[in-house]
């Protein structure tokens, strides 16, 4: 991906070639103990020095990558460890999410998942699970948008976000994507009849079911 140089606004500049290292990160374009080198990072993104540092350090924040003093960056990227925390985490929170999704959604909001919901089913026939891999993550980002809670949003976002290869490798699993079908259905039904107790059960269930997929359990 090629960006303009730093013209107009720097702080979006610094978030897009951000977004766009730690995304090579966790989609595994960028493997742990890569080591990261600025020079390059800025040539390929058409950028000076300055906005790849930046975007590194806060990598180095969210414990993407580790710096060995005056000498490299390294990849340390998403550990099975840090899966599993984050599975534990989405466990609690998704169920919470959908329950206040379906106490005040909108009606463009539902519009919006449907639409969402049709395309998936389009691909599950087709069995494209790198399309259906991108509809699931915007399935649950509309459901954060729904909930109306800015901090609840970013933090399961990331969290999505941050398994995406894991979650995509799940969905190749055998009958994987009509039950991802199936599940998203329901929990949809649930928070479109503005019944928060069910939509929240049902999302854990969901939640619950991906872990097991991908082994990961809190039990």
């Amino acid at each position: 991906m090629l960006f303009e140089s730093e013209v107009g606004d720097k702080s979006s500049l610094r978030e897009r070639v951000f977004k766009s290292i730690r995304e090579a990160i966790l989609k595994g374009e960028y493997k742990a103990g890569d080591v990261l080198r600025e020079t390059i990072i800025a040539k390929e993104l058409n950028v000076s020095r300055t906005p790849v540092r930046e975007a590194i350090r806060q990598l180095e924040l969210e414990g993407l990558v580790y710096s060995i003093p005056n000498k490299e960056t390294v990849v340390s990227g998403v550990s099975e460890e840090d899966v599993h925390d984050i599975f534990l985490i989405r466990s609690r929170l998704e169920g919470v999410a959908a329950k206040k999704a379906a106490e005040c959604i909108t009606q463009e909001e539902i519009k919006e998942i449907e639409e969402v919901l049709e395309l998936t089913r389009f691909y599950a026939q087709k069995g494209d699970v790198t399309r259906i891999g991108e509809l699931d993550h915007r399935f649950h980002d509309l459901i954060y948008i729904a909930a109306k809670s800015k901090i609840m949003k970013q933090v399961l976002s990331d969290f999505h976000t941050y398994v995406q290869k894991t979650r995509i490798a799940s969905i190749g699993v055998p009958g994987r994507i009509e039950g991802l079908l199936k599940e998203h259905t329901a929990i949809f039904e649930a928070i479109k009849a503005q019944n928060g107790k069910e939509a929240e059960k049902l999302m854990n269930q969901h939640i619950r079911k991906v872990s097991k997929n991908m082994h990961i359990t809190d039990e």
